[in-house]
């Protein structure tokens, strides 16, 4: 029997959170696949929920991380996409059935059969490990090519922030120039829909619940507007006026105020999770012809047209890079929304250091 090849990772044990260093089995490689040398790895709200289990579907040990950049080490006798050394990036899924409605209309995000890059498992019962790890293998068909204009460390919170954003925009009409966007939150999701936004031409109004956030909003980020939402006067002189609004927010909304903003056949498109439940009045929807749809992540076809606009258009996350000594540190300043406005993990430096790579 062939001897498996072990990895090296930080892995949460207990609903506590606390990552560690931890050695797994990787996944045996199929003809199909490609093995990365993991180089950087953002943090997203779903890694701190899941490895604290805070959504109750924790499968410990849990490897976090599911924005992932690397360079291809090996690929299997069947993979026609990349070449050892390329620079990939993988996201959110790490399998799909493929041959479902949704698969076949290149919405692999929605399919029944989905596989997470992490705290899931495959058919065949192994399971998956995230990108807080030295090496990660991929069905090549869930990698996409990174630009080279792009930075290494900036591109991760991409794969999972910029596509959640980028997605929506693309399917409702709003990568026209002139159009006006809201934009509910200014967080790791939020920041992005700002520059993508911008990027497409539009005009982007920020709605927040913190006043100080303005100056980055427009200064730092580009947004055309501010508005508060506990402001009466600003929500009374934007009402109306919106194409349409993203809401990044995690937390509870009420949303009769927002879609007060919304132009005749406006749609708040949900982005953001939250288990606590919508608060909406149907005559709100009902009156303006209006409409609350959802959006998770994007299919793979979309994930590379969004990474070839980044590359164009220079689209890139404000990120603070940090070393996995302390992603710990990183994960309780993430929970108390102390980052501005994305982690990233050098997971090179951790494990590849001597390696070459």
């Amino acid at each position: 029997m062939e001897e498996e090849e072990m990895a090296h990772g930080w892995a949460a044990r207990d609903s506590t959170g606390v990552l560690s260093p931890f050695t797994f089995p990787l996944r045996a490689m199929k003809g199909d696949d490609i093995t990365l040398k993991v180089l950087y790895c953002g943090i997203c709200l779903t890694d701190l929920c899941t490895i604290k289990n805070y959504w109750r579907n924790a499968n410990y040990p849990v490897i976090p991380g599911h924005e992932i950049v690397g360079v291809v080490a090996q690929v299997g006798r069947e993979v026609h996409k990349f070449k050892i050394g390329d620079k990939v990036g993988v996201g959110y899924m790490a399998g799909a059935c493929r041959s479902c409605d949704n698969c076949r209309a290149d919405d692999e995000n929605y399919c029944p059969e989905l596989v997470r890059v992490f705290n899931s498992f495959y058919p065949d019962g192994s399971k998956t490990y995230g990108g807080f790890a030295d090496t990660v293998v991929v069905n090549e068909h869930f990698a996409v090519r990174v630009p080279e204009t792009l930075p290494l460390y900036k591109v991760g919170p991409l794969l999972c922030a910029g596509i959640t954003v980028y997605t929506p925009m693309k399917q409702h009409g709003l990568a026209q120039p002139g159009k006006h966007l809201g934009v509910v939150g200014l967080g790791g999701l939020g920041h992005l829909a700002v520059k993508f936004g911008k990027a497409f031409g539009l005009r982007v109004t920020i709605i927040s619940s913190t006043p100080h956030k303005e100056k980055d909003a427009v200064e730092l980020l580009g947004a055309d507007s501010f508005i508060v939402i506990s402001n009466v006067e600003q929500m009374k002189a934007a009402a109306g006026t919106m194409d349409h609004i993203i809401s990044t927010s995690a937390g509870a909304l009420s949303l009769s105020p927002l879609v007060a903003l919304l132009k005749t056949h406006g749609k708040i498109i949900v982005v953001g999770t939250s288990i606590k439940p919508m608060e909406i009045s149907s005559f709100d929807l009902v009156s303006g012809g209006k409409s609350i749809v959802g959006s998770m992540i994007g299919g793979m076809k979309v994930a590379q047209e969004m990474m070839e606009f980044a590359g164009e258009h220079s689209v890139t996350p404000e990120v603070e890079v940090v070393r996995m000594q302390d992603v710990n540190l990183a994960m309780e300043r993430l929970e108390k929304g102390d980052v501005r406005y994305r982690f990233v993990v050098d997971v090179a430096n951790a494990f590849h250091h001597s390696r070459g790579v």
